[in-house]
């Protein structure tokens, strides 16, 4: 999708004809002012774009892209009194998932009245008969303290559903708004989903809480989960720097998630700057030869005795053949093991040389994935349920919830859908990685 074609249009249900019950409690200044709490309206727009780079070519045409800004409206699509609500996640886990799901049934209950809120077991195959799973009634009860706990009170599940089956589920259920939390895979799924209601001439809202902890779904500046991950990383590289230099000619090799994406391995990298080599998906390297990873290596152990290596999961591929790759249930390949490559790779080549090494493999992912949220995220899972509401009982529907320029705003999930963000090697994140690591190119040209 280029800029030209932006469809940035929220589709809507109907016409919002109910008064919301959300009150304008009034606020007071320093100066004893009432300040009124506003609604948002249809009209206030956040950029797409925010730099000359791409606006100038928009301003010449007066189509600037902007996004719909996410927030309560004066009036809704939905009843509180009567509107259905179900809840599911799907996908790996993810810290801050209860949390979100908290946000949501908190916001629906107490704000909004609603009463009527399912929770659905083990992702999209809650929704088929076969698999014998049961709603589970959401309260604010059962939610109380549930963000004290990595993953989901939902349990989660992968692979594709019938999504016939699914939206026969959600009508004969009496769904009106149906809450997404999931990835890619969860992306492609609302989709087809939207598109099966369209059809039917169904009246269900379809809204997305992006959940991806490798941070590469586009139009998100970041989705939750990431903030935490990048922490837990760093624990990890402390201790594989401690470990590099607690032996002669340490190496400590760390291995985070980013199966297409490098976000938290540069991320994790800045936060301690005790790295020597980033390996990211986005950034092609050669691990043997004089300019190699394995090259370089050599270099930096004879000059400093020691050296931390990160590795994003998805970095190095075009060392394995893609067609001796398992697949996971969604049908996407799983990557060849990078780390245990490395390993191997760096073991053999200081034996050949005849170099003794102390090398310590660290691999925290489960632990990352299990953990509750930090603070930062958990803030920032309670504003995203909080206007995954607001939109859903406005009637909107195909979207998901962003963080964009700083503020909240609806995005088309046809915009997200099959595509990613990816770390840009021009960008002054992948500068800041190398500026730190001093890592030179490790090619062989």
């Amino acid at each position: 999708m280029t800029e030209e074609t932006l469809d940035t249009r929220i589709p809507t249900l109907g016409e919002a004809r109910v008064e919301s019950p959300i009150r304008k409690v009034p606020m007071f200044d320093r100066q004893r002012q009432v300040v009124e709490k506003i609604f948002v309206s249809e009209s206030d727009r956040v950029l797409v774009y925010d730099t000359s780079r791409y606006t100038d070519k928009f301003l010449a045409t007066e189509e600037i892209p902007t996004f719909e800004m996410a927030g309560p409206r004066a009036r809704i699509y939905f009843d509180p009194a009567k509107v259905h609500c179900a809840i599911v996640t799907c996908g790996g886990l993810c810290p801050g998932t209860n949390d979100v799901i908290r946000s949501i049934v908190l916001e629906l209950h107490h704000l909004y009245h609603v009463r009527h809120i399912w929770g659905v077991r083990y992702g999209l195959q809650g929704f088929i008969p076969k698999y014998g799973h049961d709603l589970l009634e959401i309260t604010p009860e059962v939610v109380a303290n549930i963000h004290t706990f990595g993953g989901t009170i939902l349990s989660s599940s992968r692979g594709p559903q019938d999504i016939g089956e699914i939206v026969d589920a959600l009508d004969r259920l009496n769904i009106q708004i149906l809450f997404l939390i999931g990835g890619d895979g969860t992306l492609r799924a609302a989709d087809l989903i939207c598109r099966e209601i369209s059809r039917r001439e169904l009246r269900i809202s379809v809204i997305v809480i992006p959940k991806t902890i490798d941070n590469d779904i586009p139009f998100v500046s970041r989705s939750f989960g990431f903030d935490t991950a990048v922490e837990v990383a760093t624990e990890a590289i402390h201790a594989a720097h401690t470990e590099s230099l607690g032996a002669p000619n340490g190496i400590g090799l760390v291995k985070l998630m980013g199966r297409h994406s490098g976000f938290i391995a540069a991320n994790a990298a800045l936060a301690l700057r005790d790295v020597n080599f980033v390996l990211i998906p986005e950034s092609s390297f050669d691990i043997e030869g004089d300019y190699g990873l394995l090259g370089r290596l050599e270099a930096r152990i004879k000059s400093r005795a020691h050296a931390v290596i990160l590795v994003a999961e998805g970095a190095g591929q075009h060392y394995f053949e893609e067609q001796s790759l398992e697949r996971d249930p969604s049908g996407n390949i799983k990557p060849g093991d990078i780390g245990l490559l490395l390993v191997q790779k760096v073991k053999e080549y200081f034996q050949a040389k005849k170099v003794e090494i102390n090398l310590k493999y660290i691999d925290p992912s489960y632990l990352i994935r299990s953990m509750p949220a930090n603070y930062n995220d958990s803030i920032y899972c309670g504003f995203l349920g909080q206007m995954a509401v607001h939109a859903g009982m406005a009637g909107k529907t195909a979207m998901l919830v962003s963080r964009w320029h700083s503020h909240y705003v609806h995005v088309p999930v046809a915009m997200a859908v099959g595509r990613r963000k990816e770390v840009q090697l021009d960008s002054p994140l992948w500068r800041a990685v190398l500026e730190s690591t001093g890592q030179p190119p490790l090619i062989n040209l």
